[in-house]
């Protein structure tokens, strides 16, 4: 009776010593699945980053390039005026003066905030709001 006793016993050892190894292995992929998701979801917000940033760089680039190009329009004309020899030459340096102002009266007056300045501002919140959820993911990572 007692070698049936202690041949119990042992395999409920065994029996619980095979349910830990089961139950801790378990755990341990169920972490790896976790760690590996929370990378995921900062490579997602990380690739929504670098898809905003190109973004950013266009619209900046854009209303730089659309504000430069008018008052190097006005600058220009300025300057024409200023070196303008005779009154046909005047007459044509100040209209040119006039379109010039026009352009960037009329660009002024239809967009006050200008739209380039509201993708702008648009993109800077949504590029912020990115950067609180790569925070939030690095930190759960």
């Amino acid at each position: 009776m007692p070698d049936v006793i202690v041949a119990i016993i042992v395999v409920v050892v065994l029996v619980l010593l095979a349910l830990y190894v089961i139950v801790s292995y378990n755990g341990l992929v169920s972490m790896r699945n976790r760690i590996e998701n929370a990378w995921a979801q900062i490579d997602v917000q990380l690739k929504r980053r670098y898809d905003l940033i190109p973004n950013l760089v266009e619209t900046v680039k854009g209303y730089a390039s659309h504000e430069r190009e008018t008052l190097d329009a006005v600058i220009q004309a300025r300057n024409a005026g200023m070196n303008a020899q005779g009154p046909h030459d005047q007459a044509q340096a100040e209209n040119m003066l006039t379109g010039a102002l026009k352009s960037l009266f009329a660009l002024s007056e239809a967009y006050p905030d200008l739209k380039a300045n509201q993708n702008f501002a648009q993109l800077q919140e949504e590029l912020t709001g990115t950067e609180g959820r790569i925070a939030y993911a690095r930190q759960f990572y």
